[in-house]
């Protein structure tokens, strides 16, 4: 079985001070629990201070988003190539990201390439709206999204896919088990069609999208869901702490 992951994505949350104090107070803890990789992604500011204070840990870093040039005039932005000396994860394409600052499949293509060129991990974000949902279009926009974003992309060993319905990102209404397994199950199937069965079944891919501690279970005892990229619950170490016991848990015993 695919080895599970919790993503925490911090967001535009937490200065400095506040990053030191979150990940001190989660570190042992989740050094104690095995067989699923964890995953903060703190704002750009304190990728390094956090990576100090992680060495040595069970805990992986990622950021929350690149740019797709190495370098150049672009005044505020931060490349791949800055980033491989302070994490292992980026995420891309995320609905945010999309929404309000307009990148487009194209743009997250760019990145996602870019991200890999230089040994970055892209945790790679899709979903569709609410009208679209209600419209029974799911499995026609996470294709498009997922078939844009992989133009040129041979190799999806380094990639990490995430589900994440924009109707469910801090709405506080979650999907349920059975509808994201089903989405997830279809991005699978989508991916086998792109490359073969084999790499499909290799990929991780997770739900995102209100999940809590309350209902990650529900998430993570799902056969296609590999785990969660999760958002507002990822600032609160009992509740992140609890999601990643679960799916050690939950996972462990579907793999025993």
């Amino acid at each position: 079985m695919r080895m599970p992951m919790i993503a925490g994505n911090w967001k535009m949350n937490t200065t400095v001070g506040e990053a030191i104090e979150l990940v001190n107070e989660m570190r042992s803890r989740l050094d104690e629990i095995d067989n699923v990789d964890k995953v903060i992604c703190p704002p750009f500011i304190s990728l390094a201070t956090v990576k100090e204070l992680i060495k040595g840990s069970s805990i992986k870093l990622g950021a929350q988003n690149i740019y797709f040039e190495e370098k150049g005039a672009y005044t505020g932005e931060i490349s791949p190539l800055m980033l491989t000396e302070l994490c292992e994860f980026v995420i891309i394409g995320h609905s945010e990201r999309r929404q309000y600052f307009n990148e487009t499949d194209e743009i997250i293509n760019k990145k996602g390439q870019s991200a890999l060129k230089v040994g970055l991990k892209p945790i790679l974000c899709i979903g569709e709206r609410l009208e679209q949902n209600e419209a029974g279009l799911t499995a026609e926009v996470v294709t498009k999204q997922l078939r844009s974003a992989l133009v040129g992309i041979d190799d999806l060993s380094k990639m990490i896919i995430a589900y994440e319905p924009i109707w469910a990102i801090g709405t506080g209404r979650a999907a349920t088990g059975k509808q994201a397994n089903n989405t997830i199950g279809f991005i699978r199937q989508t991916i086998s069609q792109l490359y073969d069965k084999g790499i499909a079944q290799n990929v991780r891919i997770l739900y995102g999208g209100s999940v809590t501690a309350a209902n990650a279970s529900d998430f993570v005892q799902q056969y296609e869901i590999d785990g969660a990229l999760v958002g507002g619950a990822s600032l609160k170490t009992n509740e992140f702490l609890s999601i990643v016991r679960l799916t050690s848990e939950i996972k462990g015993s579907l793999r025993g």
